[in-house]
């Protein structure tokens, strides 16, 4: 009687929980959906009804599969290629639209305003935690919230401040140089003809990769080249996964995708060890200044940490973030570069005007060592300003970011429910007719004449361009990468007129997930 007893209880308890987790699964795929749903109509939302699980993922997917098989000409949205879900949601329903990333609805804000209140409101609107396997790639400096986020802030900050970017302006010089004295061997190979069709994509990367190394930690391009190779690799990877709905759990299994990112992510931890291991070896030998770059001064914070009790970085802390200036420090500037090489190709006034400027201002004294070529020089740069400001209005390195609504939240005149993600989509904002002028989708630099703050229909409509983010957690890098780009560019212009190859294709890709050429970027260099 008594063994009866306890195999009821038993039986009783399994029931309850097997009842609770159905529950659970139940609310999760549909009854908080519908719930949500219903709450975004009333607040005037629209957006396609709630399918089991998948939502819209499967319609979006195929849409972009379709979208990536056809060219664009230079002139052409690039949104139509590499965004075209989010942007026929939007031209279909309207600026208060959603669309579903599996049983969770994302809500496009397109109000500059409250775009600014999205970016600035940092703890009302926190970063999304996502998939966990995608942490595997960045974590760091762009992904933290709170204390952690603040701390690891004010750490890093003093490696970018303007007196730091002044002493990196030969690094950014030496390494352009590199790059175009590669291009001018590349002409002389054309037998005696002053033209040469180049890739210049390829070079780009490297150049970038070689600036983001010397700089931040001390190395060459050559040491981090494996590093580079394993995070280009597992951004792929990464854009596979984040396309599907996300199961707890699933990163446990022993899926192909699965495992080849674990055995990237453990590559990576080693070969940023070692960078770290010599670093170490150098400081104690006195070799090099303990805390001269990047490295150096989340090295020092982990030192003085005693084991991240006081709040500061551990050694996890300090490789996370070197993943992270690896990966976006060369990213965001070698595509920067690249767009605005192809858009001088498709308007040589622009390439011009740059051009004239940049020789008024710089000379033609090449020496790193001239006061031509030092960071002052580089700010009076306002053409190459404008042109840059206007490349990434049409090319911004990241077409969309995301939040997360944890509780209810009011936004003007409605309220976001909790359980609900904040969509904004750099890529739809920066080309909106209502906040650009009608002609939002063309390439005009001179909108950016009197700066920023004027180049909207109607001035200081700030929230309106944010390439870098905005407000407190503003991309801590993009002076650096500004200060690069036209470092770069500058040579560039100096040694080069170039145009479009009849070989090339217009193919804007989101596979890196930072805006790429897919087919890289043919161009035709004349040498000057």
């Amino acid at each position: 009687m008594e063994t009866y007893s306890k195999t009821s209880v038993v039986l009783a308890v399994a029931a309850v929980a097997v009842t609770a987790w159905l529950w659970r699964v139940v609310n999760w795929l549909w009854i908080k959906p519908k719930r949500l749903e219903a709450h975004l109509r009333s607040q005037g939302f629209d957006g396609r009804p709630y399918r089991f699980l998948k939502g819209d993922l499967n319609e979006a997917l195929q849409m972009l599969k379709e979208a990536q098989a056809r060219e664009l000409d230079v002139a052409d949205d690039a949104a139509l290629r590499v965004f075209p879900f989010p942007y026929y949601t939007v031209k279909n329903y309207g600026k208060k639209s959603f669309t579903w990333f599996g049983p969770v609805p994302r809500v496009h804000i397109m109000n500059p305003e409250h775009i600014k209140e999205v970016l600035t409101k940092i703890d009302e609107y926190p970063k999304l935690k996502g998939n966990p396997l995608t942490r595997l790639l960045v974590s760091g400096l762009a992904s933290y919230n709170g204390d952690k986020w603040a701390q690891h802030r004010k750490i890093l900050n003093p490696a970018f401040h303007q007196e730091k970017l002044k002493l990196m302006v030969p690094v950014f010089y030496r390494s352009s140089r590199e790059m175009v004295d590669e291009w001018e061997r590349e002409v002389m190979k054309s037998k005696g003809s002053e033209t040469c069709e180049v890739d210049v994509w390829p070079y780009l990367q490297s150049m970038t990769c070689d600036v983001i190394s010397r700089t931040s930690f001390g190395s060459s391009y050559k040491e981090g080249a494996k590093t580079f190779q394993l995070l280009r690799e597992m951004a792929t990877l990464i854009m596979q996964i984040v396309r599907q709905v996300y199961i707890p759990g699933w990163r446990f299994l022993p899926t192909k995708t699965n495992t080849r990112m674990k055995r990237a992510y453990k590559e990576i931890q080693e070969a940023i060890q070692g960078i770290i291991n010599k670093r170490e070896k150098a400081t104690r030998m006195g070799e090099i200044a303990s805390n001269d770059d990047l490295l150096g001064l989340m090295m020092e914070s982990n030192n003085n940490n005693n084991h991240g009790k006081n709040g500061m970085m551990t050694l996890d802390d300090v490789i996370e973030e070197c993943k992270l200036f690896y990966f976006a420090g060369q990213e965001t500037t070698s595509t920067l570069l690249v767009w605005t090489m192809v858009l001088l190709s498709k308007y040589p006034a622009w390439q011009e005007r740059a051009r004239h400027e940049v020789l008024h201002v710089l000379g033609t004294n090449n020496d790193v060592n001239s006061t031509s070529l030092d960071s002052s020089a580089l700010g009076q740069l306002k053409t190459m300003t404008m042109i840059m400001h206007e490349v990434m209005r049409l090319y911004p390195p990241v077409m969309q970011m995301t939040r997360a609504v944890e509780r209810d939240t009011k936004m003007g005149d409605f309220v976001l429910p909790a359980g609900t993600q904040l969509a904004l989509p750099t890529i739809l904002v920066h080309k909106d007719p209502e906040i650009w002028g009608d002609d939002a989708a063309e390439f005009k630099p001179e909108r950016f004449a009197d700066g920023v703050s004027k180049a909207t229909r109607n001035h200081n409509q700030q929230g309106a361009y944010f390439p870098f983010g905005w407000g407190p957690r503003i991309c801590i890098g993009q002076n650096f990468a500004l200060m690069e780009a036209k470092m770069a560019l500058a040579i560039i212009l100096k040694r080069f007129s170039f145009e479009l190859s009849p070989s090339y294709v217009h193919a804007p890709s989101p596979e890196a997930p930072i805006l790429q050429p897919q087919f890289g970027a043919r161009l035709i260099l004349h040498k000057l």
